[in-house]
């Protein structure tokens, strides 16, 4: 199939749903170990979990946007190929576990996530590893502004929402680094909540219509800004950012390969197609899903699945045999 990528073959069916395999199969994992404290180990389920089940897909993907050299991580990295090397030319975002931390300490929050589009057409942001965001869902897409003040932005969203200023809320992430973001965001009048970890699960709540959030500001992961990018296309949603250094280390080196600090990063810049999938799975209980949950030789799990081309969004309960997934998977899934 020739296209604007060439002899790229594109995705030509909803890689989504077997994306969503590779995340059920990081949160059944992961999920064993919630709240045993160990980070470390919980990831190292999840990635091998994902891993395994991701290569079982007919495609030829790449990972663009992996555990990184940030995590020092073994697989799923950048550059890794994954799939049977069939069919699509894919380049793959994951994050097996957003919110380790919040596994380890079994606090709400924890999802599983992989995103796809077309090879190609994700941004990869080198060595930088935060980027300034700017998240809203579908109603306000059109009027955000990420170099205007935060009132002023504030301001738009309420109106594109027909909601009073007040009425507004606005997830960020607690870290010091946002203080003068809180007190502008409060200054404004509006209504914060404070995420600890998680700001792909942060940004998917600007897209939910009840008990959701009408923006997510601050400074977060880009890798995670990719997956996020990919999650509110999908949805409908719209996202602005800006890269951040957190040193001058890290701009000079940044810059000397190219990456520019004052350029706004548009949604379509971060993933330049409309062919995008996303899969989401809860580990831990959340305001977007649910947790894992193991009840003897059954495990429950409750995933997202989305495709931006048909518009299609899925929300997928799932019953798992843990005796039959012993006999025919790769993965053990027992305590």
């Amino acid at each position: 199939m020739k296209s604007l990528f060439g002899n790229a073959r594109l995705p030509d069916r909803n890689l989504a749903l077997e994306f969503c395999r590779g995340t059920e199969a990081a949160a059944m994992s992961a999920g064993r170990l919630m709240g045993r404290g160990d980070k470390n180990a919980a990831d190292g389920a999840a990635v091998n979990a994902m891993r395994y089940m991701l290569n079982t897909v007919d495609m030829d993907g790449i990972v663009v946007i992996g555990e990184g050299e940030k995590d020092e991580a073994p697989m799923l990295f950048n550059g890794e190929h994954l799939g049977t090397g069939k069919n699509a030319e894919v380049d793959i975002a994951v994050d097996p576990i957003d919110g380790t931390r919040l596994t380890a300490l079994g606090i709400s929050g924890a999802i599983s996530v992989v995103a796809g589009a077309p090879r190609g057409t994700m941004f990869n942001p080198e060595t930088v590893f935060y980027m300034n965001k700017l998240v809203v869902g579908p109603e306000a897409k059109d009027v955000i502004d990420i170099e205007a003040p935060v009132a002023e932005n504030i301001r738009r969203v309420a109106e594109a929402r027909k909601k009073a200023m007040g009425d507004i809320t606005v997830v960020v992430l607690d870290r010091p680094r946002h203080e003068k973001l809180i007190g502008e965001i409060r200054a404004a009048g509006a209504r914060i909540k404070l995420i600890t970890d998680g700001d792909i699960a942060g940004a998917l709540l600007t897209c939910k219509l009840e008990r959701g959030a009408d923006m997510l500001m601050g400074i977060g992961g880009t890798p995670e800004a990719v997956i996020t990018a990919c999650a509110i296309k999908a949805m409908g949603g719209n996202m602005q950012g800006k890269l951040w250094a957190r040193n001058d280390e890290e701009r000079q080196k940044a810059l000397a390969v190219g990456m520019d600090f004052d350029k706004v990063l548009t949604i379509d810049d971060l993933v330049c197609s409309d062919d995008v999938f996303f899969a989401a799975t809860g580990i831990t209980d959340g305001d977007f899903l649910k947790g894992v949950r193991y009840e003897g030789e059954r495990i429950y799990t409750s995933s997202l699945v989305m495709r931006a081309k048909s518009g299609t969004v899925r929300y997928i309960d799932a019953v798992h045999s843990l005796y039959k997934l012993d006999k025919i998977a790769g993965i053990d899934y027992k305590a």
